[in-house]
């Protein structure tokens, strides 16, 4: 199934919006985690835990959604196919594994932004969680990052499964 091209243009449209504003959400959540390790005023840290939680569910989860279900339906309605070139397929992969990993990463937001809200956050409280918000925030930021990198530059490869459909038209072709 191949899009008409306004249609593509529309999910195309989509596809980078919600993949772009994933990308700033994530990096808008590491400033956020950055400064509740960081900073030593209760109220930045009690808001900025309370603004995590908040974001990751409004914002982040919706937008990685978003991301994967537009990239389906670019991949699927376009030439470049969901399982025809390397670089489609590893970002599908990278676009999978970011979102369950998020998901799963939900329970030690929502932990520390319940203690924030109930109480202000010590220095040592929580500590090694808050820490680990940080490096989980900067990791997704790297894979998203490649993911954009890959969306940019397209590298060269295309799969066994891209050969074979290739290679099909032309062999109906040949008398």
């Amino acid at each position: 199934m191949t899009m008409t091209p306004p249609l593509r243009k529309l999910a195309l449209t989509a596809h980078v919006a919600s993949s772009v504003g994933w990308l700033g959400s994530v990096a808008a959540f590491l400033a956020l985690a950055i400064a509740g390790v960081t900073r030593g005023d209760a109220p930045t840290v009690r808001g900025a835990y309370v603004a995590m939680d908040l974001i990751t569910w409004s914002v982040i989860v919706p937008l990685s959604l978003a991301s994967l279900v537009t990239g389906l339906i670019q991949s699927l309605g376009t030439p470049w196919g969901l399982l025809r070139h390397y670089w489609v397929a590893f970002k599908l992969l990278l676009t999978v594994v970011a979102t369950g990993v998020l998901l799963l990463h939900t329970r030690p937001i929502q932990v520390v932004a319940s203690a924030a809200a109930e109480a202000a956050l010590a220095g040592g409280d929580l500590r090694r969680l808050r820490i680990q918000l940080v490096a989980d925030a900067a990791a997704a930021l790297a894979v998203l990052l490649v993911a954009t990198a890959l969306s940019v530059y397209k590298p060269r490869g295309v799969t066994p499964h891209g050969r074979r459909e290739v290679q099909r038209p032309r062999a109906a072709l040949a008398p």
